[in-house]
C-alpha cells in the first residue's frame, strides 16, 4: 500500500510526490534532516530533534519553516495516516529552488522545501541485534569537518557503510588522527568498570539526541561517564562497547576489527542503558 508524505504543506501518495530538479537539496546537498522513532505510535524525544533541528538551520543560515507545535502536528498526522506504530519519522529540509544552478544562496525569500515520510519498523525495540551485538571495522574520518549541524551530506557515510556491508559486519567506526570520532549515523562509546567513555561534544560529532538522554539517565544510575578521545585499540581492551542512535536506540558493539570486546558476548551496561532507555522514552513519548 501506498504510504502518504508531506510535501511543502500537501499529504500526498508518495508516488505524486515531488521536488524540483533546481531544488538545492539534490544540487548542492544543501538541507538538513531529521529522524524521530515511534513506539507504540508516539514519538520519541521529539523536543530534542526539534531543538537539533533549529540548530542546524541556524547554523546554516535557514528559517525554521514551523514552530515546534507544527512540527508535531505534521508527524502526528503522518504517523496517523500510515498507521506507524514502530517505526521513524523522516524529516527534510533543504534551502529550496531558486530557480537555476548556482553556488551562491538563493535570496533569503526563498522557500524552503519541507519533505516527511514515515518509515514502518516492526519488532525496533525488540531488534534481536540487541541480544548479540554488532560487529564493526574501523575507516578513516574524511568527512567535512562540521559534522554537528545534522546535514543530507551523507555520502561518505554510506560509503563506510557499505565497506562494513561488504566485511560482512554490521557498522563501521571513524578515525581521525588516531582517535574515533563517532559510527556512521551514530555516537561510538566504551565501558570500564563502572564507566562510560565517548567523545565530547564539539564540531567533530553530530550531538546525539539518544547520546544527551543517555548520558543522563547513566548519571542518574550512578555510573560515572567521561567524555574524552578514546582509540581502536583501547576499545578492543574495554570491558564493553555500545552505540546510540535515534533508530537503534542502545546497541551493544562485541566485536571491533576482528577483536573481541570483553567477553565477546553482549555486556550488562549496554543491556542496562538500553532498558532505562527504552523505559524512560516510553514515558515521554508525545
Amino acid at each position: 500500500m501506498s504510504r502518504t508524505v508531506y510535501v511543502n504543506g500537501d499529504y500526498l501518495p508518495e508516488e505524486e510526490a515531488k521536488v524540483s530538479v533546481f531544488d538545492r537539496g539534490f544540487l548542492m546537498a544543501d538541507g538538513v534532516y531529521e529522524v524521530t522513532s515511534v513506539l507504540n505510535g508516539k514519538l520519541i524525544d521529539f523536543d530534542g530533534h526539534c531543538k537539533r533541528l533549529a540548530r542546524s538551520l541556524t547554523e546554516l543560515e535557514m528559517t525554521n519553516p514551523h514552530s515546534n507545535a507544527e512540527w508535531l502536528a505534521i508527524h502526528r498526522e503522518l504517523v496517523a495516516r500510515n498507521g506507524i506504530d514502530e517505526g521513524m519519522v523522516y524529516l527534510q529540509v533543504t534551502r529550496g529552488n531558486p530557480g537555476d544552478r548556482d553556488f551562491a544562496y538563493p535570496p533569503a525569500d526563498t522557500a524552503p522545501t519541507v519533505v516527511l515520510f514515515t518509515q514502518a519498523k516492526p519488532g525496533l525495540a525488540d531488534s534481536p541485534a540487541a541480544k548479540t551485538g554488532w560487529r564493526v571495522i574501523s575507516v578513516p574520518d574524511i568527512r567535512w569537518h562540521r559534522r554537528d549541524i545534522k546535514t543530507v551530506q551523507l555520502l561518505y557515510p554510506s560509503m563506510a557503510k557499505m565497506a562494513a556491508k561488504k566485511a560482512g559486519v554490521d557498522d563501521a567506526w571513524l578515525v581521525e588522527d588516531g582517535f574515533v570520532t563517532e559510527g556512521t549515523s551514530n555516537n561510538a562509546y566504551i565501558v570500564k568498570g563502572n564507566k562510560i567513555i565517548t567523545r565530547a561534544l564539539s564540531s567533530d560529532i553530530l550531538h546525539g539526541i539518544t547520546r544527551a538522554a543517555v548520558l543522563r539517565f547513566a548519571k542518574e544510575a550512578q555510573m560515572e561517564v567521561e567524555e574524552r578521545n578514546f582509540t581502536i585499540d583501547e576499545a578492543q581492551k574495554a570491558d564493553e562497547a555500545f552505540i546510540t542512535s535515534a533508530s537503534a536506540f542502545v546497541m551493544p558493539v562485541v566485536e571491533i576489527d576482528g577483536a573481541a570486546v570483553g567477553t565477546g558476548a553482549v555486556g550488562r551496561v549496554a543491556t542496562r542503558m538500553r532498558e532505562i532507555y527504552l523505559d524512560e522514552m516510553r514515558k515521554a513519548a508525545v
